[in-house]
């Protein structure tokens, strides 16, 4: 017994260890990471209506940050080591991951607000980053507008989008099996616990694959700061600005938690390919101070049973 209770107190930092031990042999499971994101969100969004899907200014203050944080950090790095600087401009502009609505769920937050966010995030990125990158960087063959903004909609449409339509379909003509899926919500929390798994496996995988040397090695301990401290920056505020709004929770989870493997993509679509190895420290960074907020959740509740 002691031992399932350990497993579910530590869900997320035994998820990042068994990816980082294991990549050799978990990198092969990639393939499932799509398979598991859509159910985590079909489980989540099965408790949500259009009605709670509601767009605010808040909103727009966390786009702000998001985009204009993203040049500022790029330019105040950029005199130290320019492939930092796309590392960190990278962490800030990235949007808000498909499973942010899940952490946000578990905390007490306000699932819909984030789920908006989520798509608003999303889709402004797929725009800024094709227009905004080839105008801060001198990278050569980078994709064009169009082919950018169709890719970055292919990965989110259907990881994000689709489960949302499901859910409301099923909410709408299948309301005994969308209850029944409700009823079991809390199970998205461990398909992202496996998900994280994947992810850093991959993140690991990518490491090791770069070429070392002494030059790399000073660059890549920026890379792991700059994601630490674009992190903490965006949590910090995320939250701050989401208090003026009543919505503390889904401020800093909207603002704080990324989608790392669509910000690995752009690094290697757009930057130098070791600036991927930001966005891949920042898994780390995200998914232990999300790990912090669910252990201070679980402490106030006396409730570690993440079924309910």
């Amino acid at each position: 017994m002691k031992v399932l209770q350990f497993l579910k107190d530590w869900t997320l930092p035994l998820a990042i260890l068994v990816g980082a031990v294991g990549y050799r042999y978990l990198t092969c499971l990639d393939f499932m990471s799509p398979i598991l994101i859509f159910f985590m969100l079909l489980l989540t969004f099965s408790k949500m209506s259009l009605k709670d899907l509601k767009f605010s200014m808040l909103h727009l203050w966390l786009l702000l940050i998001e985009i204009g944080g993203a040049v500022v950090v790029y330019y105040a790095v950029l005199p130290i080591d320019e492939v930092a600087a796309q590392g960190a401009m990278v962490c800030m502009i990235c949007p808000t991951a498909t499973a942010a609505a899940v952490v946000t769920g578990k905390l007490g937050g306000n699932a819909g607000s984030i789920t908006a966010y989520t798509l608003l995030s999303n889709m402004v990125v797929a725009v800024a980053v094709p227009l905004l990158f080839p105008l801060l960087t001198d990278a050569h063959e980078q994709p064009s507008f169009l082919m950018a903004f169709l890719h970055i909609l292919k990965k989110i449409f259907p990881l994000l989008i689709c489960p949302f339509i499901v859910a409301q379909l099923m909410r709408r003509y299948l309301p005994k099996l969308n209850r029944r899926i409700a009823s079991v919500s809390g199970l998205a929390f461990y398909l992202w616990a496996v998900a994280i798994t994947i992810a850093m496996a991959q993140a690991m995988k990518a490491f090791f694959e770069q070429p070392h040397d002494g030059k790399t090695g000073v660059t890549e301990l920026l890379l792991a700061l700059m994601a630490l401290l674009t992190c903490a920056i965006q949590f910090f505020a995320g939250k701050m600005i989401g208090r003026h709004y009543n919505d503390t929770i889904a401020g800093g989870q909207s603002l704080g938690q990324k989608n790392t493997i669509l910000a690995i993509w752009m690094c290697n679509s757009y930057l130098n390919p070791l600036s991927s190895l930001g966005p891949g420290a920042y898994i780390v960074w995200q998914n232990c101070f999300n790990s912090w907020q669910l252990w201070r959740k679980r402490k106030a509740d006396g409730n570690t049973d993440f079924r309910k």
